[in-house]
């Protein structure tokens, strides 16, 4: 099943066979809540009792075409967003997977389709957006070992992972780097796990204002799913509506720039797009890290013009 949500009053959908989406706020109603969030958390935790109502609605619903409705983050304040780093091969160019890792990004970072990540005053050396596949907790999940972890898994949905690179000092780099308000961009879709048949075979593609620049596939995942999950829960609980990203290649990572518009889309979870603001108006090459390695040069691309051009930063 796929769920949205959409309107200015966060009204519940089902996108049905014919590619529209249905309204379905009416069969969740008696699930208790007092926002968005508590209501998808609430009804993902009671998802079982509601499956077949919501399908029997979507099928006999009158539909309302995607496009023209404006669809809003499926996940708007979960309680966890943990980011899996380092956590693929790089097309074999990696001997061996990183150890595994992982950061929190901030709830208020979550923006959805359409809406705007705003690169923040500060003396970044570069922006970026990473594209991952991110994981939708489906049940309260403490110490989950790896054989049950899949059963864990509510769905997927895109996700954004914007970062503030070379933030100083270095101590302090992830969270200044990662938790920035606007930086966690998801959706449209809430896609049940049902729906894709293989999640370590997923293909992501990352385009910037047209131009492809990521294309990789979950296959190169270092770290799999369930050993992610097991390692995360093994640190703190997980809960209905959590997300766990599972990290990007690296190698097609660009700089985001005033006015780029990004899409990212990961097989079968629709196609999401955001804009880019920046007041600053900051200029970088348009290359990515795997560009920069061809020509044998190091690290990102530096900063041509706007504030900060001129400061080195680590």
């Amino acid at each position: 099943m796929k769920l949205l949500f959409f309107g200015d009053d966060f009204r519940l959908g089902v996108l049905n066979r014919q590619g529209q989406v249905v309204d379905v706020s009416d069969v969740v109603k008696d699930i208790p809540h007092v926002d968005a969030q508590g209501l998808i958390s609430g009804l993902i935790e009671r998802f079982d009792q509601y499956k077949s109502r919501l399908q029997d609605a979507a099928d006999k619903g009158q539909g309302q075409a995607l496009d023209r409705l404006r669809v809003r983050p499926p996940l708007p304040h979960p309680s966890n967003i943990i980011c899996m780093a380092v956590n693929y091969m790089e097309d074999g160019t990696r001997s061996e997977p990183a150890p595994i890792n992982a950061f929190m990004k901030s709830p208020t970072a979550v923006i959805g389709p359409g809406e705007t990540m705003v690169l923040p005053d500060v003396a970044a050396t570069i922006f970026e957006g990473e594209a991952e596949l991110a994981v939708v907790i489906g049940k309260r999940a403490s110490r989950v070992s790896q054989a049950d972890a899949m059963s864990y898994v509510f769905g997927y949905t895109n996700f954004i992972d914007g970062s503030a690179r070379g933030m100083v000092p270095a101590a302090q780099s992830f969270y200044q780097m990662k938790s920035r308000d606007t930086f966690a961009p998801i959706g449209p879709l809430l896609v049940t796990a049902d729906e894709i048949p293989d999640v370590n075979k997923v293909p992501i593609k990352l385009w910037n204002s047209g131009v492809l620049y990521q294309s990789f596939n979950t296959d190169d995942m270092a770290h799999k799913i369930p050993r992610c999950i097991e390692w995360v829960t093994a640190i703190h609980t997980l809960e209905p509506g959590d997300i766990l990203a599972t990290g990007t290649n690296h190698r097609g990572l660009n700089p985001f720039m005033d006015g780029d518009v990004i899409e990212l889309e990961c097989e079968g979870l629709g196609r999401l797009r955001i804009n880019v603001r920046d007041d600053l108006k900051r200029t970088w090459a348009r290359e990515t890290r795997l560009q920069r390695q061809e020509k044998g040069l190091d690290g990102t691309t530096p900063q041509l013009s706007g504030k900060y051009a001129e400061v080195k930063v680590g």
